[in-house]
């Protein structure tokens, strides 16, 4: 055994003095020093030309930069601030006060449209809105100057005792009063009737009063007064104007006072 290993440790000694020889040799060729020395500059060079490599990129980079500043350009919309040119809807208010003025053209209007009364002789046709002419050529207002009441018609009404029929056949009813505009001075005054109301059957059905410039008339009854129904009545009074104007009042009695026309005649 001690043997063995004394074996092996001289071969190794063997193969180690065998390779200090060879590389000895190798260091001592001029050659090989050359290429040696070589081999390292050529070694040496990538590394120098490799280290300008990784200063090119991060120039590229500063470069890519700028175009984000190009991006500015969209406050060329400044365009939406000419909508305030709106604000030029602001002269319209001005013209709209000029109109202002016209309201005052209208109270003329009213002044001049006020029709002036008719001077007597004045005939008024009561219960229509129209004029009649009668049967001498007379023209009959319509309705006017009654304070309350309604109007009442019946055309197919056959009046007797009367020219002119159609002044019948219309009345106003259940009024109070009844005034005209008339210069002072002396009047007779003719009250027209006709019992035209089916309600009325005869004496008593129809009764009232009426008092004309102070003249007093009490318990009229048409009925009576004209020798029944649908037969045209005058009941004439002589009055004098002082204050201006024509008054009658009403007053009921039993149904409705009633009137078919009134007419106004100057006398001497």
């Amino acid at each position: 055994m001690k043997n063995a290993n004394r074996l092996t440790q001289c071969l190794a000694g063997g193969v180690v003095a065998m390779l200090a020889i060879v590389l000895f040799t190798g260091c001592q060729s001029g050659k090989e020093q050359a290429s040696c020395k070589k081999a390292t500059t050529t070694a040496a060079a990538p590394a120098a030309s490799a280290a300008p490599e990784p200063a090119t990129v991060p120039v590229a980079a500063p470069v890519a930069a700028p175009p984000p500043a190009v991006t500015p350009t969209p406050a060329a919309t400044p365009a939406p601030p000419v909508e305030p040119a709106a604000p030029a809807a602001v002269a319209a208010p001005a013209t709209a006060p000029v109109a202002a003025p016209a309201p005052a053209v209208a109270p003329t209007t009213v002044a001049t449209s006020t029709p002036a009364p008719v001077l007597p002789p004045v005939r008024i046709k009561a219960g229509t809105s129209e004029t009649i002419t009668d049967a001498v050529g007379n023209v009959w207002l319509p309705d006017q100057g009654f304070t309350g009441g309604d109007m009442y018609e019946l055309p197919d009404a056959e009046i007797t005792n009367s020219p002119t029929p159609a002044i019948y056949r219309t009345e106003r009813y259940s009024m109070t009063a009844f005034s005209y505009p008339v210069p002072n001075g002396k009047y007779t005054v003719k009250l027209h009737f006709a019992e035209i109301y089916s309600g009325i059957t005869g004496p008593g059905g129809r009764v009232f009063s009426f008092n004309v410039e102070g003249q007093e008339f009490n318990d009229f009854d048409i009925w009576v007064k004209a020798g029944g129904p649908n037969r045209a009545y005058i009941e004439s009074v002589d009055v004098e104007v002082t204050d201006g104007k024509l008054d009658i009042t009403f007053a009921p009695k039993e149904e409705n006072p009633k009137i078919n026309g009134i007419e106004i005649l100057p006398r001497p």
